[in-house]
């Protein structure tokens, strides 16, 4: 079902810049001497990226420049530049209209920093998979370099690293609230979310004559300017109130979130800005947001509206080359050789993980291909990707099994604020067949030279219940081995604040999925993910869920820690300790425990890993702290051993104790669980 079709203006309804000028570059130039194979003389459009140049609509910049490109603008791509200087942003001249410039398919620092703040050093977007081929916070950094080369230029932000850091947020890395990076960066414009609409009416009307300025009616968009007398404001930033604004009045309304000075030093005003950016996300329902930012507002209009399943099918029918810009040779790009033999199905994910910023990027409402354009790209998989045996390696999305799924009724739809449609329980206005899923994966599979075809994005189980056809359909025909799930963690507390089903729900999908198994004759397995110290989590919650591993008998080797990404609700939980799915005020916001020390972060990841000899020294301390010391031992109720093997834990045993800021040792959080001294 395509909703608020009606309101949008479609891809295709703006004249071209240029008439059809034949078929389409065979890349987008990336030098001068491709630029003048093409008979250019000079780009409309510079797009600079922190990723290499895959021309595959799994790359961002491949997509936006395609786009752009079927739309009559000359596009050229600067990817990874050396950011030392300003001369490798000269490369490809001086754009005519505007530089574009992102991150890339990661934010900067998630894709160079671990969750322990180290630094990596690799890079899946890059030749090789050499890390260090871009900066911190590079959409700053190039920002910078693009005005350096030519200060008159207009730049546009657009990409992850952007929309995630559209208003003043919270960094990990610095410890610190930031500026929105639009005021960091000194870029003209900002565009978040889906961006193809966005990016064709920006490039027009400047095209047109019209200044970055006057682009202040386009979705999507954000940039500095006064609020109009005309607009009626609604005050979210008085934290002395209950009122949030989140009233409905008629005319031009606008909410001003607390300013960036006041969520920098007050957490509740931070955990009531994020609270009702959230709350303003359904494209059916949002309203503008302005934010100060010193003598300046910073004014976000509302989030675009989805594309249609015929603008999705466009976008990604256009002449890709499918494969690495041909000057990286033969060097390896590891996340292309992950995903060229995948396909994207659809966009977005209602689902509302409060740990995750897919939604606050791509929204909650899913965007559909038709199956046509699907099987047309598997036939170009087959066709055209060398090394092709036959195998799809995923069919999906941010969630695989979201396909087609929407709400009944597109009137409730426009006018819902819930952050889920899926917590605390399925919303019955819910449409969740999976026919159409169903139906898709069996012409997949007829489609001649596919051999196998296997879901590797992440199944929504709670959805999957709802159709034991799927889970049969699945077990049958696509997996291979193993099924990776993510209940996430076992306990009420953090499962709450995560906006996850209970443990119960993936109880009933292994149970179905274990028929399914033996009925079709395969042996295969459920990978559980779990999450540590995400926000509202205990010590004790850490311990129940090691024990609930330890029960079942799962020794997990990769675990994942939290990582507060700029802009998530759980983000805003870990930094203010307010819980903002609630009413935020002074004296009235409802508390959340977090778990932001170091040592701690370690602990629960312990847990998670309470099969590992070099995690025993550090879980025994753990576990005497909180007087669970009949933990300790070599009983199959016991969690870890009294007796350490020679050789191992010697790092965690010899540790010198962490002191907290107040001068103490540091002490576990339990709940209701007494602390021994």
């Amino acid at each position: 079902m395509d909703t608020h079709a009606d309101a949008a203006k479609p891809l295709s309804s703006l004249s071209r810049h240029r008439p059809q000028s034949g078929t389409a570059a065979p890349f987008l130039p990336m030098s001068r001497a491709e630029m003048t194979a093409l008979g250019w003389d000079a780009c409309d459009i510079v797009l600079v990226t922190g990723d290499a140049y895959v021309d595959h609509p799994s790359f961002g910049m491949a997509i936006i420049g395609r786009l752009l490109e079927a739309q009559g603008f000359r596009v050229g791509i600067i990817a990874q530049p050396d950011w030392q200087s300003a001369e490798p942003f000269k490369a490809l001249g001086k754009p005519k209209l505007f530089f574009g410039v992102t991150g890339g398919n990661m934010d900067s620092m998630v894709n160079r920093y671990t969750a322990d703040r180290r630094l990596r050093h690799d890079d899946a977007y890059t030749p090789g998979g050499e890390g260090g081929k871009r900066p911190d916070r590079c959409t700053i950094v190039y920002t910078q370099r693009c005005r350096e080369a030519y200060k008159d230029v207009p730049i546009v932000l657009g990409g992850i690293e952007a929309s995630l850091r559209r208003i003043a947020h919270y960094d990990y890395w610095s410890e610190k609230v930031r500026r929105s990076i639009l005021a960091d960066a000194k870029a003209d414009l900002l565009l978040y979310g889906n961006a193809e609409r966005a990016i064709i009416e920006v490039a027009n009307r400047l095209a047109a004559g019209e200044a970055p300025r006057d682009l202040e009616s386009i979705r999507g968009v954000a940039l500095f300017r006064r609020v109009p007398e005309t607009y009626t404001e609604l005050h979210a930033d008085d934290l002395d109130s209950a009122d949030e604004g989140a009233a409905r009045r008629p005319g031009d309304v606008v909410i001003r979130l607390p300013a960036y000075e006041q969520v920098e030093q007050d957490k509740e005003a931070y955990a009531r800005a994020s609270r009702v950016l959230h709350r303003e996300s359904n494209p059916g329902n949002a309203r503008p947001l302005v934010q100060r930012h010193g003598d300046r507002d910073l004014w976000l209009n509302p989030p675009p509206i989805p594309l249609t399943s015929d603008e999705m099918d466009a976008v990604y029918d256009l002449p890709y080359a499918r494969a690495p810009h041909p000057s990286y040779g033969d060097a390896k790009i590891p996340a292309w050789d992950m995903i060229k033999f995948s396909v994207t199905i659809m966009r977005g994910c209602f689902g509302g993980c409060t740990f995750c910023s897919i939604t606050e990027h791509e929204g909650r409402i899913i965007q559909n291909r038709s199956e046509g354009s699907i099987l047309r790209e598997i036939e170009l998989i087959r066709d055209k990707t060398p090394g092709f045996t036959g195998v799809i390696s995923d069919i999906g999305g941010p969630t695989a099994n979201m396909y087609r799924m929407a709400c009944k009724d597109p009137k409730i739809e426009a006018a819902c604020r819930l952050p889920s449609c899926v917590f605390p329980d399925i919303c019955p206005n819910l449409n969740t067949s999976h026919d159409e899923l169903i139906r898709l994966y069996r012409k997949v599979r007829e489609t001649e030279g596919v051999k196998k075809v296997m879901v590797a994005s992440g199944v929504r189980y709670d959805l999957a219940v709802k159709s034991p056809e799927y889970i049969k359909e699945l077990v049958t025909h696509h997996v291979g081995g193993y099924l990776k799930i993510a209940p996430e963690h076992t306990e009420r507390g953090p499962l709450d604040k995560m906006m996850k089903p209970g443990i119960g729900t993936y109880d009933r999908f292994k149970e179905m999925f274990d028929a399914a198994v033996k009925q079709a004759g395969k042996k295969y397995y459920l990978i559980p993910y779990f999450i540590a110290a995400h926000p509202g989590t205990t010590d004790e919650d850490m311990m129940n869920l090691a024990l609930w591993l330890k029960k079942n008998r799962y020794r997990a080797d990769q675990v994942q820690t939290f990582l507060p990404s700029p802009m998530a609700t759980a983000t805003a939980m870990y930094h203010t300790g307010v819980n903002p799915l609630r009413g935020v005020r002074h004296g009235g916001s409802d508390k959340v425990v977090t778990v932001t020390g170091l040592r701690q972060r370690r602990l629960h990841k312990a847990f998670l890993r309470y099969h590992d000899p070099e995690n025993w020294p550090l879980l025994r301390e753990a576990l005497k702290q909180m007087g669970r010391a009949d933990l300790i031992g070599s009983r199959p109720d016991q969690l870890v051993p009294a007796h350490q093997p020679p050789g191992t834990g010697k790092a965690a045993g010899t540790r010198r104790p962490v002191r907290s800021t107040s001068g103490g040792a540091q002490r576990f959080t339990t709940k209701g669980v007494p602390i021994r001294k």
